[in-house]
């Protein structure tokens, strides 16, 4: 691993330390007439600017470069931007940003890391649908508290759809072939209708076999891919009236969700120890359909104020079926017979409506003032069995709301210098009803009459809102260089931890200090910056030692630290990509009953009198505390990514381009018992490919994972999750 740091660092210091002579004015040279780092447009603060202009540490992809990088889904984005970490849950992924974001399970946790498609916020179920006639991808590195407000404490993520252009009819075609009968066929159309009117259809349409063998009698067939997108588009211009509008389905059927059980736990005796070779004892099914719908409508005046508004509806709906502990043991817990196993229905209904207003930037002086608003309503039904003396129905409902308004201003103080302030308000309300229901089949009375009782009832309210916001300072010595310092704070909303408690909101203060600079005629750019981070009341799950299960917050102060680089260069032919991320992070300590020795789904007394498990379980003796605390979870200390090409031109507009990919991962803790079977291990990945374009074609062949790694990608209770194996594969390109 040393070795790979070298490498890495020696490639940063080349390019960061010729900087300060480079930056100069200078002669043109012969590569001034190579291409130049694609100067990507980001409009995450409402506005359409340059990447490189941004006060914010950024990392920007235009869609034509996600194959290229290897992108087809949101957790691949870890693969190109540093301090961004995406692992897999089951139902949900956890994404975090600097160690910040979501470290929990739980529904009624919000969020720390907003997602953004087409400017709709995104609930963290089915994130894991393919990315499809993207535009751009824009991840803001430390919290957003003025334009994207709460559910921002580590960062944000806009994802970019392509619009419908005006007097163009257009096209594409992407298909792709590979390993494991992978079948993918992209397309789209641009029809324009008139001088004002254009409609754009977009799909995606995938199949794929499971990654996985089962041993099991039900022969599944988790992780596989019958994926359907479908996106129809409209956009209306005239005069300074725009009005954009989209509808979106997204329906797959994976086969379930594949795991084993983590070593050293319950369950781990029956795990075949056999990379991606399962042995379950109950089916696995999957099933995930979104639909959602944006309207956008703007209005410039002739003084070129901007007015606009956006709505947005969604509706995400999950049925799986699981088997619970990854194995073909029978539940200790259930007798002879009664494997543990979990049918769950999840829908997600979200409302959403922003509204902005956008001065000019002509002046001196330029503003953002707006308002927002948003309504979650959850349902969950799950039944889980092997969790004697009852079948276990758990159905909560939680009903959110969220609003804020906001106002960001910009003054220029000379030419050079420009100060930023933002403020934001923003309340949260959330309220809990449903039960978890007991059914004890042949227990209390014959089936098929079982007698049904409450269990644990799933009410409870909570409200709790905080003004957060940013001052920065913005200094420009000249077109190439741009430095910023500012502070900004960020918040994320408590919640309710049935039966009738809650827990806090997350606060954090964020201090950073950032350089963007391009130098040998704009042919490389780099980016650096530093940072560090108060964080208070940090949002986990766990068992207290009086074996109450739930949501709960780490008391005092958390603190993060580290630094950032990236760089891009395009020379005569070569293309360079470097992105790196060192944190530091610390969390004060937390007393927690050990999860992997409680079992999968066990709802146990405490041991008392000499009793002993599986009647029952003694939560003091396994309460585990780590009294010099530890580091934040879902945390790496490392990350870092680099990509490599060149370009033969073969004349008559015909280029060869061989690519290779890296990216590094360090190790993270999924639990603040900071245990063995808590250690995600750290994951290097290595992609390449060969790409021929010619005029409007491009054929490409790849292979990923090209080292065989079998690494972790996330856990959930006792379980965990790992990545693809290694694939080769072919794809076509066509635009018209």
């Amino acid at each position: 691993m040393k070795k790979h740091w070298l490498a890495a660092g020696i490639s940063l210091a080349v390019v960061t330390l010729a900087q300060p002579a480079l930056a100069e004015d200078q002669p043109a040279s012969s590569s001034s007439s190579s291409p130049t780092p694609a100067e990507i447009v980001v409009t995450a603060q409402r506005r359409s600017e340059s990447a490189q202009k941004v006060a914010i540490a950024i990392t920007a992809i235009s869609g034509d470069d996600l194959n290229d990088k290897e992108v087809t889904t949101e957790r691949d984005l870890q693969n190109v931007a540093p301090g961004l970490t995406i692992t897999k849950a089951g139902l949900t992924e956890s994404v975090n940003i600097r160690g910040i974001g979501l470290a929990s399970g739980s529904p009624q946790v919000a969020n720390g890391v907003a997602t953004y498609v087409d400017g709709l916020f995104q609930p963290p179920i089915t994130q894991s649908l393919e990315l499809y006639d993207v535009k751009s991808i824009e991840v803001l590195r430390g919290p957003q508290g003025t334009l994207v407000g709460s559910n921002s404490t580590g960062g944000a993520v806009f994802i970019n759809s392509k619009r419908p252009v005006l007097g163009k009819l257009t096209g594409d075609i992407d298909l792709e072939a590979g390993s494991y009968n992978n079948f993918k066929g992209e397309g789209a159309i641009n029809v324009p209708i008139g001088d004002h009117f254009a409609l754009r259809f977009a799909t995606d349409q995938h199949s794929r076999d499971s990654y996985y063998k089962d041993l099991g009698v039900y022969d599944n067939r988790p992780d596989r891919l019958d994926t359907h997108q479908e996106r129809l588009s409209a956009l209306y211009e005239n005069g300074g009236l725009t009005v954009y509008w989209k509808g979106e389905l997204a329906q797959n059927q994976n086969g379930g969700y594949a795991y084993q059980p983590i070593a050293h736990t319950p369950f781990s005796a029956g795990a075949t120890g056999i990379p991606y070779v399962l042995d379950y004892d109950s089916p696995t099914t999957g099933f995930e359909r979104a639909s959602n719908t944006a309207l956008e409508i703007k209005y410039q005046t002739p003084g070129g104020l901007i007015i606009r508004s956006e709505t947005g509806y969604q509706n995400k709906r999950i049925n799986n079926t699981y088997d619970l502990d990854g194995t073909s043991i029978l539940s200790y817990y259930g007798g002879p017979g009664e494997p543990q196993y979990q049918d769950q229905w999840v829908r997600e209904r979200e409302y959403s409506q922003e509204i902005n207003i956008i001065s000019p930037t002509t002046g001196a002086f330029n503003y953002i003032l707006g308002g927002y608003a948003q309504r979650n309503k959850i349902d969950v039904l799950l039944h889980i069995t092997g969790t004697a003396p009852f079948e276990i129905i758990p159905n909560p409902i939680t009903d959110k709301l969220v609003y804020g308004v906001f106002a960001q201003g910009n003054l220029k103080l000379n030419d050079k210098l420009e100060l930023e302030t933002g403020v934001r308000y923003s309340h949260f309300h959330v309220d809990g009803t449903g039960n978890v229901y007991g059914v004890g089949v042949g227990t209390f009375g014959p089936p098929p009459n079982p007698i049904t009782i409450v269990l644990a009832p799933q009410n409870g309210t909570e409200s709790d809102g905080l003004a957060t916001g940013k001052v920065a300072l913005n200094y420009k010595p000249d077109a190439n260089n741009m430095i910023y310092v500012f502070v900004a704070r960020g918040y994320k909303p408590g919640g309710i931890n049935p039966p009738g408690q809650t827990f806090l909101h997350e606060e954090v203060w964020d201090y950073e200090a950032g350089w963007k600079s391009s130098f040998m005629a704009n042919h490389i750019r780099t980016q650096l910056g530093a940072f560090y981070n108060s964080y208070r009341n940090f949002q986990i799950d766990s068992t207290l030692s009086s074996g109450q299960a739930g949501v709960y917050n780490v008391p005092g102060k958390s603190s993060i630290k580290g630094f950032e680089a990236s760089a891009q260069a395009r020379l005569s032919g070569f293309s360079f990509d470097f992105g790196g991320s060192y944190v530091a992070s610390h969390l004060p300590s937390f007393p927690a009953v050990n999860p992997y020795a409680l079992g999968v789904g066990a709802n146990l007394p405490q041991c008392t009198g000499g009793a002993t498990f599986p009647s029952c379980f003694d939560y003091l003796g396994n309460t585990v505390t780590n009294p010099g605390g530890g580091p934040n979870l879902l945390s790496p200390k490392w990350t870092w990514n680099t990509s490599l090409a060149y370009a033969f031109d073969l004349g008559d507009e015909t280029k060869l381009e061989p690519r290779i990919n890296y990216n590094y991962v360090g190790s993270q803790e999924a639990n603040l018992t900071y245990l063995p079977q808590a250690l995600i291990n750290a994951h290097r990945l290595l992609s390449a490919s060969v790409a021929l374009t010619w005029h409007d074609y491009k054929l490409e062949v790849y292979g990923t994972n090209l080292t065989k790694e079998y690494y972790e990608t996330g856990v959930s209770g006792a379980n965990e999750f790992f990545g693809a194996p290694r694939e080769f594969g072919v794809r076509f390109q066509a635009r018209f």
